[in-house]
């Protein structure tokens, strides 16, 4: 079952029009799209998602102000055109990783699991976690370990991966937690885990890159006024949203001009991240490290 992290934030963050025209770029198991249709009277809802399982869950989701897109959120300026949509209200991305990929083992998402290592969103792509344990080089591994995951010992663990697979090709899960065990602190090998996991993923799927597009397409999308809502799940997701709501970039490098009026397209909604209560954590685990910022469109930028 998928349970929307901050669905009562989310909405109230979004300040739904119901005749507003909205899309939820990280449809999932559809939890926060349909919170947002029940909002909508006489609106649109445009969803997208690369998982042909959240593609499946969307086509049993039957409203005249619905549309899913199966595709990566990168491409949504190109596909809402397609649709005749130039600009919307509000637009909403959820980067979590869905309970449902988590929960099949043979996705490779999570080491809770035997199975292959995978962690492709979309299955179409060439690109597995496996490909990249097996034939990326020693200095490849460490870079994504270091950046993507923040794993201190990286290069230690690189090195490792190299010389495990020369003796053994590394498969599934399990094969990677085994040769992770040496290394782990002990007391922290969930995090550990959950790090290592984490730069795999994000290399696989491009995460970084894609949520880069998705924040400059934004600017262009969204109407005067109109609210861009992101739920991060971990600091590199965080500082990208942070620096580019607050500065306009990815630097977080705030310009002004002649006048010192703050150069940026979006003025941040609040003040700091909103964070899951207890409540919310103790009832979903999987909610304890989302963040939620919201920005609202200064201007036109179309």
């Amino acid at each position: 079952m998928h349970t929307p992290v901050l669905l009562a934030e989310s909405l109230e963050a979004l300040a739904i029009n119901p005749k507003g025209t909205y899309v939820d770029l990280t449809f999932g198991g559809g939890g926060h799209a349909r919170a947002m249709l029940n909002q909508l009277e006489g609106g649109r809802l445009f969803a997208f998602d690369q998982d042909q399982a959240a593609a499946q869950v969307a086509g049993q989701l039957q409203s005249k102000y619905f549309t899913f897109i199966k595709a990566n959120a990168r491409f949504m300026r190109q596909f809402l055109t397609f649709h005749g949509v130039r600009q919307v209200d509000g637009i909403l991305a959820d980067l979590g990783v869905s309970s449902y990929q988590i929960d099949t083992a043979e996705r490779g998402f999570s080491t809770r699991w035997k199975g292959t290592l995978d962690m492709r969103m979309d299955q179409a792509n060439r690109l597995t976690a496996q490909e990249i344990v097996n034939h990326y080089s020693e200095a490849q591994l460490q870079q994504l370990l270091q950046n993507y995951g923040e794993v201190r010992n990286a290069r230690t663990f690189a090195k490792a991966i190299v010389t495990a697979r020369a003796a053994k090709p590394i498969h599934t899960t399990e094969d990677l937690r085994m040769l992770l065990q040496r290394w782990v602190p002990r007391g922290k090998e969930f995090k550990y885990y959950a790090q290592v996991f984490q730069a795999l993923r994000i290399e696989v799927n491009d995460e970084l890159g894609a949520l880069k597009e998705i924040l400059q397409q934004s600017v262009h999308l969204l109407q005067p006024r109109g609210r861009l809502v992101v739920l991060s799940y971990h600091s590199l997701e965080d500082r990208l949203v942070k620096y580019f709501l607050n500065a306009g970039n990815f630097e977080g490098d705030l310009r002004k001009d002649i006048y010192g009026n703050a150069l940026r397209p979006f003025k941040p909604v609040y003040r700091k991240s909103i964070k899951p209560s207890d409540e919310e954590i103790q009832a979903n685990n999987r909610a304890r490290s989302a963040r939620l910022r919201a920005g609202e469109v200064v201007g036109t930028h179309a």
